[in-house]
């Protein structure tokens, strides 16, 4: 027969605490998105006066019309996707192909190689010697620029190697024992068993490709290759929409009004593919950060 056990007012009074502070750190979370939203779509004035802050006020969707009308945006997000898809695939190989080879205990010198990923995690060569090394590598003003220096991850590595080592060493003796080779056990054993982990390698070159605007701003001068951040950083902190959106406007007032409601609308819409990316991948990430993690 089923019992509920019961609670003691200590207990009632811990779990009480825990659901307001935790309501309370997910409001301050969920809040500042929600009020973009609905700031997005509220006429100017009625933000000015404070009067939008938990429903939309004279509701008005002409912020995203100058948006999906102008060219500039659309090639942004051309770029940042091709930017986003070309770096998860090239981060996720050479990550793989560096982790693996560090997981294993018979490679000669492996605490070396691991101390010199784990010193960049502190140190790096700065500015301008990288912006060097990228212009002798006749880099500039390509796409290669914007993907390949941040293409591996000290961090990534570490937890992909630390995946690595949970699988188990009788697995790579049984198929050593049927011959087959390194390469072959790589692809045809280790690849299929780690999707969680290179999930977790594609979220996360994804996420800091998507949301990366500086190697395009240090080397990249064509404005046809611009990812869709480094457009945003132009409306948001110099405040310069593209000329296609205000064309049609003549005073500097009703510009400066219609350039908040395109900021609200811009964040939006650059943050809306990750927004709608996380939810489908969050269950490998957990379980593949967990993984790589703690070895078990």
């Amino acid at each position: 027969m089923f019992q509920m056990k019961r609670k003691l007012k200590s207990d009632i009074a811990f779990d009480v605490a825990n659901f307001i502070v935790l309501g309370g750190f997910t409001l301050m979370i969920l809040y500042p998105l929600y009020f973009i939203v609905i700031a997005s779509i509220s006429d100017p004035n009625q933000i000015y006066a404070g009067n939008v802050w938990l429903w939309p006020k004279s509701i008005t969707f002409d912020g995203y019309r100058r948006i999906f009308s102008d060219n500039t945006i659309w090639i942004g997000y051309r770029n940042s996707l091709f930017y986003a898809a070309l770096a998860a695939v090239i981060s996720s190989v050479l990550t793989v192909m560096a982790a693996y080879p560090l997981s294993r205990k018979d490679l000669y010198g492996r605490n070396a190689f691991m101390m010199i990923f784990v010193v960049t995690l502190f140190f790096n060569g700065g500015i301008i010697p990288t912006y060097l090394l990228v212009k002798n590598l006749h880099m500039i003003n390509t796409i290669w620029a914007v993907v390949l220096p941040g293409a591996v991850d000290a961090f990534a590595i570490i937890i992909a190697r630390t995946f690595f080592q949970s699988l188990p060493d009788e697995l790579r003796e049984a198929a050593a024992i049927d011959g087959c080779t390194n390469l072959r056990y790589i692809w045809s054993i280790v690849v299929p068993l780690s999707k969680p982990i290179i999930a977790v390698l594609v979220l996360l070159a994804v996420v800091r490709q998507w949301n990366g605007f500086f190697d395009a701003l240090i080397y990249v001068n064509d404005s046809s290759l611009y990812p869709l951040q480094l457009i945003l950083r132009n409306i948001l902190i110099q405040n310069q929409p593209s000329g296609d959106m205000l064309t049609d406007i003549t005073t500097l007032v009703a510009q400066q009004k219609v350039t908040e409601l395109i900021k609200f609308g811009v964040i939006i819409v650059a943050a809306l593919p990750l927004l709608t990316l996380y939810p489908l991948l969050q269950r490998y990430f957990v379980k593949g950060v967990m993984i790589g993690s703690v070895k078990g």
